[in-house]
This record gives C-alpha cells, structure tokens and sequence, in this order.
C-alpha cells in the first residue's frame, strides 16, 4: 500500500472512531452527517425529514410518485433538512462507487451540489407549489384556434433520470366561458410539470389537466417533440431518434379538420 493510500485509510479509521465515540465532529463531517431532523426530545434516535414527510403524506392517503407535487406536504425548513439528507446520501453513494471524495478536489462537494441541482432545479417542480397563473375573462368571445409554442422543456426520465429535452405546443379553443391566460404562464405551467422525474406520456397529460381546469376551453392539444438521453447516452446509443406524442381533449379529439388544421401549423419539421 502507498504512503498517500495509507495516510488515506488512518484518516478514516479516525473518523470513524471518533463519530462513534460521539465527539464533535469536523465542518466536513457535520456537513456529511446533518442530514437529519431531530425530534422534540433530544433524547429520542433522529427522525430522517424524508421519513416525516413520508408519514404525513401516508396519513393523508396520498400518492407520491416521482412525477407528483408534493408541497403541500412540507413545512419550513423541510427543504433545507432535506438538502443536507440527500447530500450525505448522495455523499455514500459516490463512496460506494469507489470514487475518493476526501482526497479528489473535484467531486470533494460533488454529492451536495448534485442534491442542490436536484431539489432546487432538476425536480424542482416536486417540491413547490404551482406558479401563480392570474386568469382574464374572454371578454371579445374569442372562438379560434390558439396556438402557443413552441415552449423548450427540460425533465428527467424516471427510470434512469437521464436528461429529457424538447419543446412542445399548445392548441386551445376557446369559448365565451373560458378563462383567458398570460403568454408566459404556458410556459411557466410546462416548466413546473416538466421539472420532475417523468416519463413524455404522463407529462403531457399532466400538463393537459391542468390547462382544462385553469382555462375551461372547447378543445385542448398537446404535442411534445424530445430527445431522450437514456437512449443517446446509455443503451442503444441512438442519438437520432425522437419522441414525439399529444394529448387530444374536446374539439380537438371530435374534429378532425380542426386537427389536421393544428397539426399543420405547428409544422414540427423546424
């Protein structure tokens, strides 16, 4: 064993006899180990926040699957705890992957910049609440094709939460009951579904779902056009193939020349 390796592993042989014998621990270890919430009575074992955000979600009868909103469900301070939680985690997992996090400069803060990267932006859309969306009535009766798009989308796969990035379009027709939205809270609305673990199917539908409910139109169409990672960068290794699928509601699903119509003018060849 070389000199550095051995210098290596008596630095952990002391870290760990120290965490275990209880003494205060380094700003690398607090920062490795505060991954936790403690309970009322200090006397009692740690409580994980992604355990008490669990239980709350449980007693509620509530799903929570990678491409939910769960935000109802956390309390201050839940994402900070949840932060330093998913750090330390992440932190054993690149142990567990061999990779030197002590000694490598490089990947030394690498576990909590990737939690940072995933609760705060890549999954983002999980943990807030919906962006605010002020609605307009239709005061002019508009009762034609309205076409938004093509709004660039960024998400993760939830099966190797390797990069999903494209650009999709929305159709609606409108009616005189129909709530009328800013250009730019489509765009918002997209990002806060996207920004999840998803698979394009259920994010487009997820999507649909709440433009039905928020602007009440005739007709809705959905059309997302992405590329997908997990085939481009493990696997098949294909880096020209893309998806592309919609969501059809009302008009839209009844009327096939208003489909044809929409489908023309979003011309996805550019």
């Amino acid at each position: 064993m070389s000199d550095e390796a051995k210098t290596t592993w008596r630095k952990r042989l002391h870290r760990a006899k120290r965490v275990t014998a209880g003494t205060p621990r380094t700003s690398h270890e607090r920062h490795r180990f505060r991954g936790t919430s403690m309970t009322a009575n200090p006397k009692l074992p740690s409580v994980p926040v992604s355990a008490q955000i669990r239980d709350r979600i449980a007693k509620a009868k509530h799903r929570f699957h990678a491409n939910d909103n769960i935000s109802t469900f956390l309390v201050p301070g839940d994402l900070d705890a949840l932060l330093d939680e998913v750090a330390s985690k992440m932190e054993g997992v690149l142990e567990s992957l061999v990779i030197d996090v002590d000694s490598d400069h490089n990947t030394r803060e690498t576990a909590r910049r990737v939690a940072k990267m995933y609760l705060t932006e890549v999954f983002r859309g999980r943990y807030v609440p919906a962006p605010s969306v002020t609605e307009f009535p239709n005061a002019a009766y508009l009762n034609e094709l309205m076409i938004v798009g093509p709004i660039t989308v960024r998400s993760a796969c939830s099966h190797h939460f390797c990069p999903i990035m494209g650009r999709l379009w929305i159709g609606l027709m409108p009616n005189e009951h129909s709530n009328l939205i800013g250009l730019s809270k489509y765009a918002r609305l997209a990002e806060w579904i996207m920004c999840r673990p998803q698979i394009q199917e259920e994010a487009i539908m997820q999507l649909a779902e709440i433009l039905m409910n928020k602007v009440t139109p005739d007709g809705l169409a959905v059309v997302m056009e992405a590329d997908h990672f997990c085939m481009h960068w493990r696997g098949v290794k294909d880096a020209g193939t893309k998806m592309i699928n919609s969501v059809m509601r009302g008009s839209f699903l009844k009327n096939p020349a208003l489909r044809r119509e929409f489908l023309s003018l979003i011309n996805l060849k550019n």
